[in-house]
């Protein structure tokens, strides 16, 4: 436990006290003022307005719409239901930057609304919050659909028998056993949109800023390091309830449930309603997750004779110092390396936490490890620079420190995927060869390891897209030679002129493909069908 313990300190702890320190101590004394200066602003008020209404109305459409089709997926049978669920998915292992992008092509300035209909939605808060359901989809569907098809059937038959109607049956019975694993959801998806950044520095403009966003504009832009270490400060405090409040959902998800196999649970549509609601599933999933998707890639080939691709090879001396191209390597290169070292701190960390001997400080530690996934990521880039610049860590010249930022990150899902496995890992296998003789490492490579390799290969699979992906903290530790794809994507999304938009669109479609085709192998090595991350 102390490597994992060792690495969060002092790459996640350190850069976030050092740089919120240095904010909050501007003129060299403390005093609770600043907090008071900082949120009595009019525009700061607005922020933490909008980031709070945006993220409870996200979390609400993301409900409205994606109920449906988890119980879609956990109680109907359908052809191509396993390579729809890996669709579905697909937005969800996607950077904020693609689906910033995606919806840009769809409802931007040239977008298909406009060039259809004349209708723009990129300065509206509809295409935010469209955009956040594309993206958070996944987590409900298949979180609750896959409680959602564990559920013993006959006891909402029973309650049919006995004459409840359907929808009453579903009220009594069902719903009180989804209820913690939809508040989970919920908790995830508010978690998710309200540290939300590559979507709302994308389609947000000027107008609409969320706290990540705020973040990023006082330290970069207006060069206020007390505001930001307020406004991080605040951040920091709100994803600190959310985690507690999640822990408690899943501590009450983890209640007794007549569960069965999720294999078995599901039937051919029958009647009208059944084959109603599946079509209108599908028609959802093609309008909202395909559909931005394809817009994208057709964006990308308006060009003629893949004009975009092509320019992707040259470099203009203005955007990058390298060619463009150069990101997907240079990408694919940090991805690796920052997955190996997600690997080694959370697998040691899950390793840690699955021990029935664990103490309470060990089982805290757990919730720490979320704290990565909500607390700002430009705060942590940004603390990079100002702590990482003195030996014996002086990294701030090193190519070593972007990966290093993306492991924050993959590390957390590492945990969260090889935890369950290894606490299912019976105990007395490993006592029995103990007992035998087996050092500890011969233990771990003969028992636990055979056991838990897939959800190693899954793990692995989480953390290289997360880590391909992260845009918050690498925008600002990324060397201007060495970009990585989000970077590449914003860049070019900043500068005007058509040549650089569609490579924007060029480099964010190569950017998904990949994230795709790690997602579909990560869907070929699951162990289980249940739908849950």
């Amino acid at each position: 436990m102390a490597l994992p313990v060792a690495f969060f300190a002092l790459f996640f702890a350190w850069p976030v006290a050092a740089i919120t320190a240095r904010g909050l101590k501007a003129d060299g004394s403390w005093h609770l003022g600043r907090f008071a200066d900082v949120l009595g602003r009019s525009d700061i008020r607005h922020v933490l307005w909008f980031t709070t209404w945006q993220a409870l109305a996200s979390t609400a459409l993301t409900l409205l719409i994606a109920l449906p089709a988890a119980y879609a997926f956990a109680r109907l049978e359908f052809p191509g239901k396993q390579v729809l669920r890996a669709v579905v998915t697909v937005p969800f292992v996607l950077p904020t930057v693609v689906v910033g992008t995606a919806f840009l092509a769809l409802v931007g300035h040239g977008g298909l609304l406009d060039e259809l209909w004349g209708v723009r939605l990129d300065t509206t808060v509809w295409a935010i919050l469209l955009a956040h359901v594309f993206f958070n989809y996944a987590v409900v569907v298949r979180t609750v659909g896959g409680l959602w098809g564990q559920l013993d059937p006959r006891q909402e038959e029973a309650a049919r028998m006995l004459g409840a109607s359907p929808l009453r049956a579903w009220r009594q019975v069902t719903l009180p056993a989804l209820a913690p694993t939809v508040a989970a959801a919920a908790l995830m998806v508010f978690l998710f949109t309200f540290t939300s950044f590559g979507v709302v520095q994308i389609l947000g403009g000027p107008t609409f800023s969320t706290l990540e966003v705020e973040i990023y504009r006082q330290t970069s832009e207006v060069f206020d390091l007390t505001t930001a270490a307020v406004l991080t400060l605040v951040q920091f405090a709100a994803v600190g309830a959310i985690l507690a409040v999640h822990a408690w959902t899943v501590r009450r998800r983890e209640t007794a449930l007549r569960l069965v196999d999720a294999s078995g649970t599901a039937r051919r549509p029958r009647g009208a309603g059944q084959r109603t609601l599946l079509g209108g599933v599908l028609a959802t999933i093609a309008v909202l997750l395909v559909l931005p998707l394809g817009v994208l890639v057709r964006r990308s080939l308006d060009a003629p004779g893949f004009g975009y691709y092509r320019a992707l090879t040259d470099a203009d001396g203005g955007t990058f110092l390298v060619a463009p191209l150069h990101a997907v390597w240079t990408s694919l290169e940090y991805a690796l390396a920052a997955t190996g070292i997600a690997l080694v701190v959370g697998g040691l960390a899950a390793a840690a936490l699955a021990r029935r001997d664990a103490g309470r400080l060990v089982r805290g530690f757990d919730a720490l490890l979320m704290l990565p996934l909500g607390v700002s990521a430009v705060t942590v880039g940004f603390g990079f620079l100002i702590a990482l610049d003195e030996p014996p860590l002086d990294l701030r010249q090193s190519w070593f420190l972007v990966p290093l930022a993306q492991a924050l990150v993959g590390a957390p899902f590492v945990v969260r995927t090889m935890l369950p496995v290894l606490r299912a890992v019976d105990t007395r296998l490993r006592e029995a060869a103990a007992v035998l003789g087996a050092s500890p490492w011969r233990v771990w490579r003969e028992v636990d390891l055979p056991l838990v390799r897939r959800a190693l290969l899954v793990a692995a699979g989480f953390a290289f897209a997360v880590s391909l992906g992260e845009f918050g903290a690498t925008v600002f530790i990324a060397r201007p030679d060495n970009p990585t794809l989000p970077v590449a994507v914003a860049r070019l999304l900043g500068r005007p002129g058509e040549l650089n938009y569609g490579q924007a669109m060029a480099l964010s479609t190569i950017l998904m493909v990949v994230c795709a085709a790690a997602l579909l192998v990560l869907e070929r090595l699951r162990t289980d069908r249940t739908g849950e991350f």
